[in-house]
């Protein structure tokens, strides 16, 4: 069942709508100081976030310090910059606020040979617009999938346990295999809290796939004063708790279902270790930038052959 509204893509909607209203304000406003003002106005209004993610990437350099993940250099960072400057807008300008209901999730029958439905779950100021790439894959692999929306936008991440544990009991009517959870930025943690929610979840997925999400934190979250802002501070007490409880359910291989893709170049989870999981699958991507690497060649194609029934072993599914 596909979400039925979206409130992100309402506003998100508003402020593109607004941002090209402003342009060509601009361009009318100034339509007789010639064309180096018109274009000047318009590239500062429509292309600002260009110089936004610039500083991102030389905090990311800045802050990199002892951080035992090899160091973007600077053609690394350059690149990076560019990959996110290309697919920012195609995110948060168009998929996730006019596209985000174009394709629905599936409802396939339930077979004993299915292969295991996939949850994806979207991080901080994103809906289910974010995965169309990846919707558009697994349709034509014949892949099931369901998704969520996680809202309140701005609200406690523990909020969200109730949209992820619905969103888990239908992909389980898919049949097959245990669902498989694959999730970016803060959607990992959101993942992480449903696990510990109920001792019995855990026996419930084959595997926990995270891209880019803060399992230690992000170094921006000092900054914000929203509820999963805060909730994503390094060394915060949220992270802390989490941790604890995660522990004391299962103190042995406590992260052992993980994948954890990361990088040195994310330029909102950062330093590039926050991304990763004592004894998970770590892997580890050069040049590559936070949303960019939801969609990064190789994340979708080890990530999906990961998630093939013969790649869950029996002991995956009868874990506790």
């Amino acid at each position: 069942m596909t979400p039925a509204t979206s409130r992100l893509a309402r506003l998100q909607q508003v402020l593109v709508l607004t941002a090209v209203a402003l342009a060509l304000g601009w361009v009318w406003a100034f339509r007789e100081s010639g064309p180096l003002w018109m274009l000047a106005g318009m590239a500062l209004i429509l292309l600002g976030y260009t110089l936004i993610l610039a500083l991102e990437f030389v905090l990311v350099a800045w802050l990199h310090r002892d951080d035992p993940a090899s160091r973007a250099r600077l053609p690394d960072l350059l690149s990076a910059w560019w990959q996110e400057v290309q697919v920012a807008p195609l995110v948060f300008a168009w998929r996730q606020p006019f596209r985000w209901r174009c394709l629905p999730d599936t409802a396939p029958a339930a077979t004993a040979q299915a292969m295991p439905a996939l949850v994806l779950v979207h991080g901080f100021v994103c809906n289910r617009g974010f995965w169309l790439p990846w919707m558009r894959r697994l349709r034509g692999s014949g892949q099931p999938y369901v998704s969520v929306n996680l809202e309140p936008v701005f609200g406690s991440i523990d909020d969200y346990v109730p949209l992820i544990e619905g969103a888990v009991a239908r992909a389980e009517e898919a049949g097959g295999p245990p669902p498989v959870l694959v999730c970016h930025s803060m959607g990992g943690l959101a993942v992480r809290a449903w696990l510990v929610a109920q001792p019995s979840n855990h026996g419930r997925v084959g595997r926990v796939i995270t891209i880019g999400s803060p399992h230690h934190g992000t170094w921006l979250g000092k900054f914000s004063h929203l509820p999963n802002g805060r909730q994503m501070r390094i060394g915060g007490e949220w992270l802390s708790l989490l941790r604890q409880r995660e522990q004391a359910m299962r103190p042995e291989q406590t992260y052992a279902r993980f994948v954890c893709w990361y990088s040195s170049a994310d330029n909102i989870v950062f330093p590039a270790s926050t991304a990763t999981l004592e004894g998970a699958d770590n892997r580890f991507l050069p040049a590559t930038p936070h949303v960019a690497m939801a969609f990064h060649p190789r994340v979708i194609e080890e990530s999906l052959a990961m998630c093939s029934p013969a790649a869950i072993s029996p002991a995956d599914r009868t874990a506790s």
